[in-house]
């Protein structure tokens, strides 16, 4: 694991637990279970949503690209602010607003159907005897 993502550990542990798994070249950062953060090239991004982008936005972040079959990919990742580096409290304040923000859509996504096998919805129904 690299020096960086230790630091972010360390940095967050106020949070609680965070854990980190290695993706696409870089690394999700989890809590609870949850991604909230995503480490590409020493540089991290955090997840937004309707709720929290503003603030990112208000400081003129962006959030995490990349390219995909000819065309730049847009992620709910943005990138933190550096002032976060130097301040573990408003470091924990938007990790907590991005887990916050992972967390409504790990919700939201288990609240929608299931699609069936067949490209049906999945149901159940009760029939009357």
């Amino acid at each position: 694991m690299s020096e960086f993502i230790a630091f972010l550990q360390e940095l967050l542990e106020r949070l609680g637990p965070i854990t980190a798994r290695r993706m696409f070249g870089g690394h999700g950062l989890y809590h609870e279970g949850i991604m909230f953060a995503l480490v590409a090239d020493n540089r991290l991004y955090l997840k937004a949503d309707e709720v929290n982008r503003p603030d990112f936005q208000a400081l003129g972040l962006g959030p995490f690209t990349f390219a995909m079959k000819g065309k730049e990919v847009s992620l709910s990742y943005w990138a933190a602010p550096e002032s976060i580096f130097d301040d573990p409290q408003e470091a924990v304040r938007w990790a907590r607003a991005a887990s916050d923000a992972a967390l409504r859509g790990h919700l939201a996504k288990q609240s929608r159907p299931r699609r069936g096998g067949r490209g049906g919805l999945k149901t159940s129904s009760i029939t009357a005897k």
